[in-house]
């Protein structure tokens, strides 16, 4: 055969469009990575200042100035809801300004995500400084010693999303991207069950119990896993549904490419740019990872929006699923039918 019959029977269209699609995706995820991670920088951080009167405005004015607006202040009637907002996650920080004393306390969370504790060290102790008074830090949710830069919450998170995906992915390719029947639809949302839940409770186990990387409950890091998992494969199964093959490449468009870098893992979202800001809470992996270090290291508080975006992603994934299933078109009958 000629070199031209030989390429056209090696690489058939189908599979020149397939790679074509492997490289879009390739230059996605470098653009969506290095477009997220390159240049963090913190821009509206929400932020409590508990002053006197006669000093509050003035304080909180000062720190909204800074350049940049790295921050977002707003007032705290007195110190001990400051530090409720904190551990309610409704603010990353805040400044205790003592009207006794020249030194002031700055509380930050180190458990929500290090490298934005240590920028707003840096930032409000030069901010407090430039008065001429000092700063005294207090990490009142701290990360465990054994999860370095509070990062453990988030690949955790990582890992019970691949889980999805691929489990998803192998159904496909072992009977078909798109289920013969309703039957068959319900079977596979079933064995994607029992493999969220082993999932689920694998990863507690391994970074609790096992390593020690993460505090908080073993079984609510279970339920997260076991729901994250079937989030991202009920998902994965109603685009492979909805488009074939084609679709274990748009969930990797999702979950990976967008999901990750916007999750707030190595950077919490207020260091991301906007548009990474915008879609990280509404995805599996940032919906994930905020529920999971607020198990870890905030008594489970702020979880009901990270848990209602995961639960939509899993009954819609298993809604569509279904759907497709229930109109797949039938095969034309033959002359003999």
């Amino acid at each position: 055969m000629r070199f031209v019959d030989e390429l056209k029977s090696a690489v058939t269209p189908r599979a020149a469009l397939l790679v074509v699609g492997v490289v879009a995706l390739q230059l996605l995820f470098i653009t969506s990575y290095v477009g997220a991670l390159h240049h963090p920088k913190p821009t509206d951080v929400p932020f409590a200042v508990a002053a006197p009167a006669a000093t509050v405005d003035r304080t909180t004015a000062q720190l909204a100035a800074l350049p940049g607006d790295p921050l977002d202040t707003r007032t705290a009637p007195d110190a001990a809801a400051a530090r409720n907002q904190v551990l309610d996650r409704e603010v990353y920080g805040a400044l205790l300004v003592d009207p006794t004393s020249r030194t002031d306390t700055l509380l930050v969370a180190s458990g929500g995500g290090a490298a934005l504790s240590t920028t707003l060290v840096k930032l409000v102790t030069e901010a407090v400084e430039a008065e001429g008074r000092t700063v005294r830090t207090e990490d009142v949710a701290p990360a465990s010693p054994e999860d370095f830069e509070g990062l453990s919450s988030f690949y955790l998170v990582v890992g019970w999303c691949v889980g999805g995906y691929l489990c998803a992915s192998i159904l496909a390719i072992s009977a078909g991207a798109r289920p013969a029947n309703p039957t068959r639809a319900v079977i596979r949302l079933g064995a994607l069950a029992l493999a969220s839940l082993a999932g689920g409770i694998g990863g507690a186990v391994i970074v609790g119990p096992i390593l020690g990387a993460l505090p908080g409950s073993t079984f609510a890091l279970w339920g997260l896993g076991a729901l994250v998992t079937f989030a991202v494969g009920a998902a994965t199964l109603a685009l492979q549904g909805l488009t074939g093959i084609v679709g274990i490449g748009l969930a990797i468009l999702i979950v990976v490419i967008a999901g990750n870098p916007s999750a707030g893992g190595a950077f919490p979202l207020p260091m991301l740019p906007p548009f990474w800001q915008a879609i990280g809470p509404a995805l599996p992996p940032g919906a994930g990872t905020w529920v999971s270090r607020s198990i870890a290291y905030f008594h489970g508080n702020a979880v009901t929006g990270p848990l209602l975006v995961l639960s939509a992603w899993a009954v819609g994934g298993s809604a569509v699923t279904m759907l497709t299933a229930i109109r797949r078109p039938r095969p034309a009958p033959t002359p003999a039918e």
